[in-house]
């Protein structure tokens, strides 16, 4: 008789990501196989000491070159960080290579010696400064104080060392800023006990701890003071980890920062990555029953639900609340339900229990049908890809479906138990963003706005017909001041239509503005619905043999309305009035921009060149300019407005 079969658990599930991944490592497939990897390690991650083995997987990564990875995947672009410090750091680069394999990105490490990190600030020559960085991670603790106090010492000495390091930080910073081409990452430093137990008297404690939050508050600041700049404060990570270091290898080893605290730091550099390389999510899309709130709909009824009143729930009342404070900055909410329609929209409208209400979602898809083709609908109405959508349910099943069926969009597991839900939600910042503007804050309204501009096309005869009573306007000019966060967030963020996605930060984007070769102009509309704000960007540049369009860019929800046509057409005209004798432009392809390929061509640019990568070269001779067209409302300056 055949003995049963156990019954497969996530730990069993996670056992099994290990295995597969330590196969395919053994033979050798890890770059073939790499669209595989995330799905892993997502997999391995959700272990109770994930980040154990999340290191090993790291481990197992590393000894598979970048560049073999992208050779087969065009789209897996290596990220080289550049890693320097004051104590041992040999357990970051596994944890490191993993964090960033999380998100498709394979890792090119440049380690620097042990404690040369003022060596490697100081030296415009260092890896920290190359010009393919992208990283620069410097990391310190609290031996590069303590190790410069005289013995005996007091709170008055730990304040003059504190004071020296910041303004040497803070000059180290200023020269990164003017040499450096990568996002300089720095972090809070840890005061210990074995630091402040040597004071015997209280007071003398608290003149220390003042003194060095006031330090770390200055580090902070840093950040806030130049946009090329991101410090990770390690208190919180401190707070949900073990002990900052192990004293044994403190003491031997110069291991200052201990292994769990160097995998939590190496999740929020993956998590600084995907923003850097432009893979922030942009929709949250929700399961309802026991997600939401406490019980089945369709068993237990509209009364038989809770999301207050009892302890269970108001655990997911609170994970209500934490929804709907990632849906005030920018993240579109949507729902994906197996539940009958009409019963969810009452829920939503006249439940005394929810915080969150049905104007809070731009989607709400709740029916019988799989949810992997219900979450490519909602993507579709949004004209987004799978790939900006995070998926939440409570249900191993739909969890397992939509990571097998749709292995770009983030799956959220959530536990049975409603308490963790907002821990598992918020684990992998998938939703971090450099800056939050106000297009961010406003766009949930746009997307609702959106609604009225499909019933006007549903209404009308035809897609002209639509354009003309949509009364499209488009404003050209040079970037104002306070716009500057919005263009170098359409550069991360864009993917589709953008023509050589060049990423860039707000340094790099006022950088260009400064040029007086360099033409930096936004894009904005509005219609009948309402104004979109700034939903493009050209970039150019001025050389002999005439103007250089460096890349163009174009808001995925206001595509096909004349828009980009519209803003290029002015772009050509001015470059004939101001004597170019041609306009150039190129195409690099993507997994995700084949759609503008042809971009250039439509307006008479004629291609003058064609590798085998596919990169395109272009040339409009001017001698024709095209049209904008006539349901577009144009204006345009190229002299700076008011900010």
């Amino acid at each position: 008789m055949t003995a049963p079969t156990a019954p497969r658990t996530a730990q069993t599930t996670r056992a099994d990501a290990a295995e597969r991944l330590r196969a395919l490592h053994d033979e050798g497939r890890i770059a073939a196989e790499y669209p595989r990897v995330p799905g892993l390690l997502a997999e391995i991650a959700q272990a109770k000491d994930g980040w154990r083995g999340l290191s090993r997987a790291g481990g197992l990564l590393a000894r598979t070159e970048p560049g073999a990875v992208r050779e087969l995947h065009p789209g897996a672009v290596p990220l080289t960080a550049a890693v320097t410090g004051h104590g041992t750091l040999d357990a970051l680069g596994a944890s490191l290579t993993a964090e960033l394999a999380r998100h498709g990105v394979p890792l090119r490490l440049l380690r620097g010696e042990h404690d040369s990190w003022l060596r490697d600030l100081r030296d415009t020559g260092s890896p920290l400064y190359a010009p393919d960085t992208e990283l620069a991670l410097c990391l310190l603790d609290a031996q590069i104080v303590f190790d410069e106090l005289p013995a005996p010492w007091g709170p008055g000495d730990v304040s003059e060392v504190l004071d020296a390091k910041l303004r040497l930080l803070t000059g180290l910073v200023e020269q990164y800023m003017r040499h450096g081409s990568g996002v300089l990452v720095l972090n809070t430093l840890p005061l210990l006990t074995v630091h402040t137990r040597q004071l015997v008297d209280h007071r003398s404690r608290t003149e220390l701890s003042l003194k060095w939050r006031e330090f770390n508050t200055g580090l902070l600041r840093l950040a806030l003071d130049h946009p090329r700049v991101h410090v990770i404060d390690l208190d919180p990570l401190i707070a949900e980890s073990g002990p900052v270091r192990d004293s044994r290898l403190a003491a031997y080893a110069g291991v200052h920062l201990g292994e769990e605290l160097l995998a939590r730091y190496a999740r929020e550099i993956g998590h600084l990555a995907r923003a850097v390389r432009g893979r922030t999510k942009k929709v949250l899309v929700v399961d309802l029953d026991n997600t939401l709130w406490d019980g089945i709909l369709g068993d237990d009824g509209p009364g038989g639900i809770a999301a207050a009143t009892t302890y269970r729930g108001a655990a997911f009342g609170a994970f209500q609340q934490v929804v709907k404070q990632i849906g005030s900055q920018g993240v579109l909410l949507a729902v994906c339900s197996k539940n009958d329609r009409d019963a969810v929209i009452g829920v939503l409208r006249d439940h005394p229990d929810m915080r969150l209400r049905e104007a809070d979602f731009v989607a709400v898809s709740a029916n019988w049908e799989p949810k992997d083709g219900n979450l490519r609908a909602i993507a579709e109405r949004l004209n987004l890809g799978v790939d900006s959508l995070v998926f939440a349910d409570d249900s191993p099943f739909e969890c397992g479906l939509v990571a097998a069926n749709l292995p770009d969009t983030a799956v959220v597991r959530l536990d049975e138990e409603p308490a963790l839900h907002i821990g598992r939600l918020l684990a992998d910042g998938w939703f971090d963003t450099r800056e939050l503007t106000d297009a961010d804050r406003d766009r949930a309204g746009q997307y609702r706005a959106d609604a009225g501009r499909r019933d006007l096309l549903d209404s009308t005869g035809s897609m002209d017909d639509y354009l003309r009573e949509l009364d499209v306007r488009v404003d050209v000019s040079p970037v104002r001041p306070h716009e500057l966060a919005r263009i170098a967030q359409i550069t991360l963020r864009t993917n589709q239509f953008n023509l050589t996605t060049q990423r860039l930060q707000k340094a790099d984007v006022q950088q260009r503005l400064d040029s007086p070769d360099h033409l930096v102009l936004a894009i904005r509309t509005g219609d009948r619905f309402g104004d979109n704000g700034v939903v493009g960007a050209l970039f150019a540049h001025r050389d002999e043999d005439g103007l250089h369009l460096d890349n163009v860019l174009l808001s995925c929800r206001v595509f096909a309305r004349g828009i980009e046509q519209a803003a290029l057409a002015a772009l050509l005209d001015h470059a004939r009035e101001t004597g170019a004798p041609a306009v150039h432009g190129s195409y690099l392809p993507t997994a995700k921009n084949h759609k503008v390929r042809d971009f250039l061509p439509s307006l008479g640019f004629e291609t003058t060149d064609e590798n085998a990568e596919g990169h395109l070269a272009f040339r409009h001779s001017l001698a024709v300019i095209p049209q904008a067209p006539g349901h577009v409302t144009l204006d345009v300056s190229f002299r700076p407005g008011p900010g």
